[in-house]
């Protein structure tokens, strides 16, 4: 039996916490920020985490996780 293939692209975007939860960075981050207001810029700094129906999806593209 093969072993399973890391999705790549999702390696980049996605860590795992201590607690065993998922992480990812916020969008709208990343260019164009200029014409984003202050308060769109600020609360997309900081990561946040995948949602619970979510998690299972991310873990099957990721399976070290």
């Amino acid at each position: 039996m093969p072993k399973m293939k890391t999705n790549r692209a999702a390696a980049k975007r996605f860590k795992k916490t201590g607690s065993g939860k998922i992480r990812r960075p916020k969008e709208g981050g990343q260019h164009l920020l200029m014409g984003k207001s202050r308060k769109r810029r600020r609360r997309s700094r900081d990561n946040d985490i995948v949602h619970p129906a979510m998690e299972n999806r991310v873990k099957l593209m990721l399976p070290y996780l």
